[in-house]
């Protein structure tokens, strides 16, 4: 199924995994989707690479066990600065054959030797899997690119990913929903009406949330800082302030009717499970 066309017909709940790294395995990393999909998401996507240097074969296969499942659909990323259009066409034909319909299309990070072949933009490369036949997806930043020079630039630079053709967005981490609001405004002004999920990141310590705030350029309210000093050096009492300020996002974007909720998981079934139990009992998913 597409996730446009789900989008269309109810308030999404989702997460987000990545592929093996290090010493994790496929295997691994298949059994931790099978543990969120438990919860009955919508959709879970796939990550590309880590910082942009994954190997595209494990964003497959995993990709293609989520879609084997039955219980789910599958979003594969897919980066394209430094790719090919052969390349692309390759990555297509496996996540086809795979049964998967759905791709996030990102330009991927500036690194040494990672050039323009093909696509200079993700709106390339959007385009290019329109015309292939796929449900696509885009990012989108609600604090603003870190390369844009100005918020009304960033809007432009969306503009073209969605007039490229893309199906839906799917935000940022942040961590002031005011700032999201405050993007979705813009977006309408701007007549920008595809769905636009909202990404939200649960912390799960110091270092992680300074880590995300240099790399995304995320903003980090007072509220966020004043949990993490009265957490102290206790690393559960971080992890535990940390998930509590999420579920409090997720439910205050859930009752303010954005069009889905999207939880980076960082692979940690037991943080997603914590964010699914609240929306639970709020009453914004089911069991």
């Amino acid at each position: 199924m597409r996730i446009a066309d789900i989008l269309k017909s109810k308030q999404t709940f989702s997460y987000e995994i990545f592929p093996p790294k290090g010493d994790m395995s496929v295997v691994q990393a298949t059994d931790v989707a099978e543990r969120l999909m438990q919860n009955s998401p919508d959709w879970i996507s796939v990550t590309f690479s880590a910082g942009g240097s994954g190997n595209s074969q494990n964003t497959v296969s995993v990709a293609k066990a989520i879609q084997a499942s039955g219980k789910t659909q599958a979003l594969a990323h897919l980066t394209c600065l430094g790719s090919s259009r052969a390349d692309v066409d390759a990555y297509v034909e496996k996540i086809k054959a795979a049964g998967v319909q759905n791709v996030l299309a990102l330009r991927g990070d500036r690194a040494p030797g990672r050039d323009v072949i093909d696509f200079e933009h993700a709106s390339d490369l959007v385009a290019y899997l329109k015309q292939a036949g796929l449900c696509v997806g885009a990012a989108c930043y609600p604090e603003g690119h870190l390369e844009s020079s100005s918020p009304e630039a960033d809007i432009e630079h969306l503009k073209a990913k969605v007039d490229a053709g893309a199906d839906f967005l799917v935000t940022q981490l942040f961590f002031d929903n005011e700032d999201f609001y405050r993007f979705r405004d813009r977006c309408s002004r701007a007549h920008i009406k595809v769905p636009i999920v909202c990404g939200i990141m649960p912390f799960t310590s110091v270092q992680q949330i300074q880590r995300m705030a240099f790399t995304c350029g995320a903003s980090i309210p007072a509220a966020v800082i004043k949990r993490l000093v009265a957490a102290g050096d206790d690393k559960q009492a971080q992890q535990d302030a940390g998930v509590a300020y999420a579920c409090e996002q997720l439910v205050d974007l859930a009752r303010n009717g954005v069009d889905g909720l999207h939880v980076y998981t960082m692979n940690r079934p037991s943080v997603a499970n914590a964010t699914h139990d609240c929306l639970l009992q709020a009453g914004y998913v089911e069991a």
